[in-house]
């Protein structure tokens, strides 16, 4: 229990995937534009990173290896991401048509995010067992989300005191995302 603990709150603060290993730093990411809509994309990142990973782990289980095809895995891996984001997407749109239309701009990017395929790799990497990669899973999703949240929350406080026209957009949000990681870089050690 107190392994599961160490995953999660490691993949939560001290590996955290955009501010600590870069991935999943995009435009779509960074320009969420308000704290509810980087929440909104923190939810459906959740989603399918979790979904994607467990998927994934299976795969490669019982499909995969015993049928010597492990080389394979990035393929069948951004198969089942695909997949994972597509049926994220029309679920949202369904049962949470709010959350959806807030979350309409970086849906389709979710997909083909480096975070995504990134974790499901690392999850195979480390050697993880399914309980395992459902705690780093959402571990990961979670610091992912408090990631977009801190920095939509920067960028909403800046545009209220009236930022400069030369750092809006994804300059600012890319110079914010810098700072944060630094701090995290500095917390960590």
């Amino acid at each position: 229990m107190a392994d599961l603990f160490s995953i999660f709150l490691t993949s939560v603060f001290v590996n955290n995937l955009m501010l600590r290993q870069f991935l999943g730093v995009s435009p779509y990411t960074l320009l969420c534009g308000s704290v509810r809509s980087a929440l909104a994309m923190g939810a459906a990142m959740t989603v399918v990173l979790t979904s994607s990973s467990i998927a994934s782990w299976y795969l490669h289980r019982y499909v995969l290896q015993p049928f010597g095809a492990e080389y394979l895995y990035i393929l069948a891996f951004v198969l089942v991401i695909l997949l994972a984001a597509y049926c994220t997407e029309l679920l949202l749109k369904k049962a949470l048509p709010s959350v959806y239309s807030s979350a309409d701009a970086f849906l389709p990017s979710i997909g083909t995010n480096c975070a995504v395929l990134g974790l499901v790799i690392l999850n195979l990497r480390k050697g993880y067992g399914l309980t395992e990669t459902i705690v780093h899973s959402i571990g990961a999703a979670l610091g992912l989300t408090l990631a977009l949240v801190l920095i939509a929350g920067i960028m909403e406080r800046l545009k209220l005191n009236g930022e400069s026209r030369y750092f809006q957009g994804i300059p600012h949000a890319l110079i914010i995302a810098s700072i944060l990681s630094i701090i995290f870089q500095l917390l960590v050690f």
